[in-house]
């Protein structure tokens, strides 16, 4: 066939095809109507880290785009508003922005790209990588502020959760679900206590929000305390004390939301944030930088609203689903247990592990007070002869601790009080009991058989001792 005759051989299928595409578009849009017109607004203030726009509408939690002099666009989220006016706190740097810059409000909530491929990554605030690992595949989103639980739906806790700590596993005993804190002055070893329960907890997957924290340590708490064997199932969001307020918060809202998706997929998840203290302080200087009253020591209101809602989305799902296990580091400044922040935690937290500077001086690691500790879901799931171990392990301990001073000087003389006696010979026993190298792991069955073999002597104390020993 000749060229001649091919441009009378009928319709150019191109020509259709595009015929059609522009019938379908025509049609969508007599169908559901045209595209919503974005309203932009003008950045009509900026004082510190707040900044208020004008002319615009966006909700609370919403996002908007400011941008700068140079068309670099500064991604800000909406804190709050008054009159007209709505109240910006930016996600990255701000250096840029000039007077009536354009405030786009960003249609949408936010939400978090997740998957299987997020084991062994580290991530910033916004969910990319800081790693230079491959691009990471994003198979679907989940909210960042997550769905709440119906708290009738949620399974109780029942079954204990091995973190391969000696002292945890048998004195304390964390429950799948159940949200601990971890109190703790400066450079007690509340990190590599972290790291320790990374590595040797049998939680199937191990969400790390590094919250706040020093740039230093996010590598030194991967390489060091996490190594390759706790990366390999572990996921690590930081968003280091450098990174903007919203960041700082985002980091936690994040670490949240990835431990939500693998616990809906039937996974048990270990989350352990470190720490609450610096997300409250994050909270703070958004609140007071948009007017906020303080109220207790210059923390706002809104820093104990915030606090129950990052903590209750940790915890066990519906049936069919798994469990987050939240553990949250506490910063007692100064060793202060009554700090704000440390008394609203107790409040609201499942239990607490607390870490004593003495013990660390002594040399004692990990530095775990077993009298200022308590977990309230002990009695549902151990055993009452587990219990009454525990109860004896207690007496002793507490007996010691009572009378050391006078032991320290020689004033006490031996066969004064039988508990003193008894407390004072299983002394070095109970200290070796307590302590574990960074890299040993000791299973729960072990840390019962352990305990037991320490209070297995002829001296054991009566039973109304026991019985006193148990509160």
């Amino acid at each position: 066939m000749t060229g001649e005759e091919n441009t009378f051989a009928g319709p150019d299928p191109n020509r259709n095809l595009e015929r059609s595409l522009r019938l379908g578009a025509y049609l969508d849009r007599a169908l559901n109507g045209p595209e919503e017109l974005v309203v932009e607004g003008v950045l009509r203030r900026s004082v510190g880290l707040a900044m208020e726009a004008e002319g615009c509408s966006a909700p609370v939690g919403g996002r908007c785009d400011v941008v700068a002099q140079d068309g670099r666009r500064v991604e800000t989220e909406v804190v709050g508003f008054s009159d007209e006016r709505l109240f910006l706190m930016p996600a990255g740097e701000m250096r840029g922005l000039v007077p009536n810059a354009r405030v786009i409000p960003i249609a949408g909530t936010p939400e978090v790209s997740v998957g299987d491929d997020l084991l062994g990554r580290i991530l910033d605030g916004r969910g990319r990588p800081l790693d230079k690992g491959k691009a990471l595949s994003r198979e679907q989103s989940v909210p960042l502020f997550g769905k709440a639980i119906n708290p009738l739906e949620r399974q109780p806790i029942r079954e204990p959760l091995d973190v391969g700590i000696r002292s945890i596993n048998s004195l304390l005993c964390i429950g799948r679900g159940q949200r601990m804190g971890l109190f703790a002055g400066s450079g007690v070893g509340k990190s590599m206590l972290l790291g320790m329960m990374t590595r040797n907890t049998n939680a199937d997957v191990v969400v790390v929000g590094l919250v706040g924290e020093r740039g230093r340590e996010v590598r030194e708490f991967i390489d060091t305390s996490l190594g390759k064997d706790g990366m390999r199932k572990a996921v690590v969001v930081a968003t280091p004390a450098d990174d903007t307020p919203l960041m700082r918060m985002h980091g936690a809202w994040l670490s949240a939301a990835i431990a939500e998706y693998f616990r809906d997929r039937g996974l048990h998840v270990l989350l352990l944030m470190d720490s609450l203290t610096r997300f409250a302080q994050a909270q703070r200087e958004i609140a007071l930088a948009i007017g906020e009253p303080p109220a207790t020591k210059g923390y706002p209101p809104s820093v104990f609203a915030k606090l129950p809602q990052l903590v209750e989305r940790a915890g066990n799902g519906a049936d069919g689903k798994g469990s987050i296990t939240g553990i949250y580091t506490v910063l007692a400044e100064g060793d202060d247990l009554n700090d704000p922040i440390v008394d609203a935690s107790r409040a609201i937290l499942d239990g607490h592990i607390s870490l004593s500077r003495q013990l660390a001086d002594a040399g004692v690691y990990p530095a775990i007070d077993i009298e200022g500790s308590v977990s309230r879901a002990l009695t549902q799931i151990v055993s009452a002869d587990h219990q009454n171990l525990i109860a004896r392990f207690r007496q002793v301990y507490s007996v010691y601790q009572e009378h050391r001073d006078l032991i320290a000087v020689g004033a006490y003389r031996r066969g004064t009080d039988p508990r003193v006696d008894d407390a004072v010979a299983r002394w070095p026993a109970v200290l070796r009991f307590l302590s574990q190298h960074v890299h040993e792991r000791v299973d729960s069955e072990s840390s019962i058989r352990d305990l037991h073999k320490l209070l297995e002597t002829s001296n054991e104390p009566a039973d109304a001792d026991v019985a006193a020993g148990v509160g």
